[in-house]
C-alpha cells in the first residue's frame, strides 16, 4: 500500500463524501416510492379525486426529494471544505 498521509486523507475525505451522499438519498428514495404506492393505491380507489390526490403526491415528493437534495449539498461541502 503506497501513499503518502496526505493522499490517504483524501481519499477518506472523498470516500466520507461519497458515503454521506448515498446514505443520505436511502432515505428520501424510500420515501418517495411510498409516496408514489400510496397515491396509486389512493387512485385506484377513488378515481375521482385524481386533482387532490395528485397535489398532494407531488408536494410531499417535493419535501422527501428536499432532504436528498442537503445529503447532497453536505458531500459537496465535505468533498470541498474538509
Amino acid at each position: 500500500m503506497e501513499g503518502t498521509i496526505a493522499e490517504m486523507i483524501t481519499y477518506s475525505k472523498y470516500i466520507g463524501a461519497g458515503l454521506a451522499v448515498g446514505i443520505g438519498m436511502i432515505g428520501p428514495g424510500i420515501g418517495i416510492g411510498m409516496i408514489g404506492s400510496g397515491a396509486l393505491n389512493a387512485l385506484s380507489r377513488n378515481p375521482e379525486a385524481r386533482g387532490p390526490i395528485a397535489t398532494n403526491m407531488i408536494l410531499a415528493i417535493a419535501f422527501a426529494e428536499a432532504l436528498g437534495i442537503y445529503a447532497l449539498i453536505i458531500g459537496v461541502i465535505l468533498a470541498i471544505v474538509a
